[in-house]
């Protein structure tokens, strides 16, 4: 069949499958010059798999159909063919530049080396090709941070610098795969609009086409003029933004739209006990003094300004900011876990600072516990799901026989909605959400009074995150629980929160009511946040308290 003259990709009946499984099948997908098409759906649904295997990065994958990019066929490529487009025709921007830099190798070295294997570019020109780019992507000082290597760059700008080698050799497909799902809302929108404008010109120049692969609906609607739906392999629909948003025809569909946050906390008593009562919190880090300074003595560096909260019991206070405003700080030091600090912490009236031996502090920090925001980073690979479980009420309620040990923790385990046979299963045997369920599961074990939610949804798709959420506040409703719920996604905080904090620079620059607040900021910081989150500030009419 031969190629449209205005359809630079062209995925015909394309299948990949690995063995007996098949994880995409007959996938018919184009993609204009000049388009920004969006692939969405969960997790095991085909997309990264899709898009990976438009530059042939799939090890051990069997493929069937065609891959035409100007009308030549990809898989009909050697590896060798592959190796001249990869970077050059066809580039592609990672979900996590942190795992996709090299960390022993500059910025500047990583630009150039695309340059000079698609183009013969000497030191001296590939040097000043970054330069430019970086500049072109929105860094600060491009002609210094080309030197920097990637931990020493903010996520945003290691995401920016992401971009400057995907666009080095000004390729004409470009491949975005999750590009912005650890930003923050406004690094995120800084993201979006620069990847919209990059696109754009060089659309009008050369016609460059973009691929996003993502579960952020937000970011579908603001960046894509078509949207592709998979769902466990198979493309169900396709159709204009507008009209998808507008009216989505297939059940899936539906239910991908229909799984934003819905607010559905309930009322705290008027009586409610006090559980986490913060004063004058303060928390001073110590850094190296630069230039002349060094000669006195190190500096120091106030991550925490004299902060005041309170939380009661069956209440879950919602804390928003970007990456630097002192959220994680907040939360570490509440649980005890940093030392350099000042003020005054009480759970439950009883003071942090007057616990003197390792055994008092232990029994009171069984009241607190914590759920990360990477299940699988903060569960132990080598341990079995009974033993992570468990190991909470080994180290807090000795006395408690194996065999009750066991019947308990399955008992958790159903209360989380976990299968009956997730005991002696490993945590790689299990997905996002399941594993972010067993860390909820330990959580709960030692009967704790307050849960420090540090960003537990930021790296679930939304219908996942939506069923993680409806069980934090079941569990709620249920014991009580009080959530300090730390996250830079609004539709979440407004979904769970009763009150808000809303931080910047260490400091609490807004507090009160999650509806008010949403409703009328009255901070321009927190107006801000809003405006980057792409949501309306006014609550959803459905969003009333339970």
């Amino acid at each position: 069949m031969p190629t449209s003259p205005r359809q630079l990709l062209e995925i015909e009946n394309l299948s990949v499958a690995f063995g007996d499984r098949t994880v995409v099948r007959d996938l018919n997908l184009c993609v204009a010059r000049g388009e920004r098409v969006a692939l969405v759906g969960e997790s095991g649904s085909g997309k990264s798999v899709t898009a990976l295997s438009i530059l042939r990065l799939v090890q051990h994958a069997m493929y069937t159909g065609r891959i035409l990019l100007d009308g030549e066929d990809l898989l009909r490529k050697t590896e060798q063919q592959m190796r001249g487009l990869r970077g050059a025709d066809v580039a592609m921007v990672f979900q996590e530049p942190m795992t996709a830099l090299n960390p022993l190798f500059t910025i500047g070295k990583q630009i150039a080396e695309s340059l000079r294997l698609h183009e013969g570019l000497r030191p001296n020109a590939a040097r000043a090709r970054g330069i430019e780019l970086l500049r072109r992507t929105g860094i600060p000082e491009p002609e210094r941070r080309i030197d920097s290597f990637p931990h020493q760059l903010s996520g945003g700008q290691r995401q920016r610098a992401m971009i400057a080698m995907a666009l080095a050799c000004r390729p004409r497909l470009l491949l975005a795969d999750e590009p912005t799902t650890a930003l923050d809302v406004t690094v995120r929108q800084q993201i979006v609009d620069l990847l919209i404008g990059l696109q754009e010109q060089e659309a009008a120049e050369r016609g460059m086409a973009v691929l996003l692969i993502t579960h952020d609906l937000n970011l579908v609607r603001r960046f894509a003029q078509r949207v592709a739906v998979m769902e466990k392999g198979v493309l169900v629909e396709i159709n204009t933004t507008e009209a998808l948003f507008a009216n989505p025809q297939h059940p899936y569909t539906k239910r991908l739209l229909d799984s934003e946050p819905r607010r559905q906390v309930g009322a705290v008593p008027s009586d409610a006990a006090t559980v986490l009562d913060v004063k004058q919190l303060a928390v001073d880090y110590r850094t190296h003094a630069k230039g002349w300074r060094s000669l006195f003595g190190s500096a120091s560096f106030r991550a925490l300004h004299e902060v005041d909260l309170t939380l009661r019991r069956g209440e879950t206070l919602g804390v928003v900011g970007e990456s630097g405003s002192g959220k994680s700080t907040l939360a570490s030091t509440v649980l005890g876990l940093q030392r350099a600090a000042s003020g005054q912490i009480l759970i439950d009236g009883k003071p942090w600072s007057s616990l003197r031996t390792p055994q008092a502090r232990r029994a009171l920090s069984a009241q607190m516990q914590v759920v990360f925001q990477d299940p699988f980073g903060s569960l132990s690979p080598r341990m079995t799901v009974e033993q992570i479980v468990g190991e909470g009420l080994r180290v807090h309620r000795r006395e408690i026989a194996p065999q009750e040990r066991r019947a308990r923790v399955s008992a958790l385990l159903e209360e989380v909605g976990l299968p009956a046979d997730a005991l002696l299963r490993y945590p790689h045997e299990f997905s996002g959400g399941q594993r972010q369920r067993i860390a909820i599961a330990r959580a709960l074990a030692v009967e704790p009074e307050l849960l420090v939610l540090d960003e537990p949804t930021s790296a679930l798709d939304v219908s996942v995150q939506q069923q993680v959420l409806n069980l934090l506040t079941r569990l709620q409703k249920k014991y009580g629980l009080s959530y300090l719920f730390i996250t830079h996604d609004l539709a979440v905080m407004r979904a769970m929160a009763h009150r808000v904090i809303v931080m910047k620079a260490g400091r609490i620059v807004e507090a009160g009511d999650t509806l008010e607040v949403l409703r009328a900021p009255a901070h321009p910081y927190t107006r801000s946040l809003l405006a980057a989150s792409m949501q309306a500030p006014q609550a959803d009419t459905r969003e009333e308290l339970a």
